[in-house]
């Protein structure tokens, strides 16, 4: 019988080792760092492109909007191309969009520059079903773990990153630092992504109406969307906000405090294989449950970072690390779900899943530093507590009583 345009095609599983895995993990790590990085030297921005601290946050802002259009527009190739061929070609238009970043001598090519980076740098939601796909299901959730934990490391350490260097060698530094990585990686994907065959004829248009479709069809997909909107967009105005906080005149330190800071919360990436497999053996809602306890848990200690001093910063420290913990073992959660739902379409449900998140944190980053602005630091953990309380709301109004 001929295929027609709009049939699935099944796909041979690879046998993926533990070496390719933790490659695979690396590259996520390394890939999602660009959107974030950002985040730690945005003062440095302000310093020396001439422009105010808050608008200087525009670039973090900025990268993650770039990043949930990726989400939308790229992800879905994943069902569509081969994946080696896709992740090498974004790879290589990243460090292009890095490197024109770097050596911006305007706010505005920066900021234009910084969006896309933002939309190419996508290859971590293309590897993250890819990976899914091709391991058997009752190892799904502690390999969607190992790669959260790259993903997670990449987020965290990017911080450290950025902020050390940029205070060292200034702002470009870090743009054109990953430039050269991410060079590095597109040739060593093209040696450890497994041969793939595509998942779906159907032509880019349908790709792209598809998870919309999905939104509207798949109950488990909506909840999953709805927590990581609330929790990223928390985590993401903690983040934006503390840059401005550490740097500014409550404690007057350098960029180099924001990456100390990312570096105690790089202690959750330890915990994302641990809630895969928790997560393999009693599914993935008591962990969101937890999860949202957490961020609660998270925004009480973050509160103490009014104190000011040694106090202050021990209180931002354990804060930070809890709020991360609770955010990336929630996304363990989350898309354990929703790889789980039937059919063959995880890109699909993951761009309709990372692009709402996307979008919920770039509204995060605008609203941390508005509630930063408007009644200090205070704002920020309000806003964490509140997006964990409506979170909390939505998981006892959606999950059925069987599985509360």
């Amino acid at each position: 019988m001929a295929v027609t345009e709009s049939a699935e095609v099944t796909e041979p599983r690879a046998e993926l080792s533990g070496r390719v895995i933790w490659m695979l993990a690396i590259a996520c790590g390394v890939s999602v760092a660009n959107v974030y990085f950002p985040q730690a030297i945005s003062p440095l921005i302000a310093t020396q492109l001439h422009t105010s601290r808050s608008a200087a946050t525009l670039v973090a802002t900025a990268a993650q909007l770039g990043y949930a259009a990726g989400l939308f527009l790229l992800v879905p190739l994943g069902d569509r191309l081969t994946h080696r061929r896709l992740v090498t070609i974004l790879l290589v238009a990243t460090a292009v969009g890095l490197t024109v970043a770097g050596t911006a001598h305007s706010f505005g090519v920066l900021v234009a520059a910084g969006t896309c980076v933002g939309i190419t740098t996508v290859v971590p939601q293309i590897l993250l079903p890819m990976a899914a796909g091709l391991v058997p299901e009752q190892r799904r959730g502690a390999v969607t773990g190992n790669l959260l934990s790259g993903l997670l490391a990449g987020i965290l350490l990017a911080r450290a990153f950025s902020g050390t260097l940029g205070a060292w060698l200034g702002w470009r530094a870090p743009y054109l630092t990953a430039a050269v990585m991410s060079l590095l990686l597109a040739v060593a994907m093209t040696v450890v992504i497994p041969a793939t065959t595509r998942r779906s004829r159907q032509r880019y248009r349908e790709l792209l109406v598809a998870p919309l479709r999905l939104l509207h069809s798949e109950p488990k997909l909506r909840r999953s969307c709805m927590y990581q909107v609330l929790m990223f967009g928390a985590f993401n105005a903690t983040w934006t906000a503390v840059a401005l906080l550490l740097t500014g005149p409550h404690f007057r330190l350098g960029t180099q405090a924001v990456g100390l800071l990312a570096l105690v919360g790089a202690g959750s990436v330890f915990a994302t294989p641990l809630a895969g497999r928790r997560i393999d053996r009693g599914g993935p809602d008591p962990i969101n449950l937890v999860c949202f306890c957490g961020a609660l848990a998270a925004a009480a200690l973050l509160v103490l970072g009014t104190l000011g001093g040694v106090g202050g910063l021990i209180g931002l420290g354990a804060g930070m690390l809890v709020l991360d913990v609770a955010v990336q073992c929630g996304q363990v959660a989350n898309q354990a779900r929703i790889f789980a739902l039937p059919g063959d379409a995880r890109a699909r449900f993951n761009t309709a899943y990372m692009t709402c998140a996307f979008l919920g944190g770039s509204g995060g980053s605008w609203l941390g530093v508005h509630a930063y602005a408007a009644v200090g630091w205070v704002g920020v953990p309000c806003l964490i507590a509140f997006a964990a309380m409506a979170a909390i709301g939505v998981y006892f109004a959606t999950t059925p009583v069987s599985e509360v």
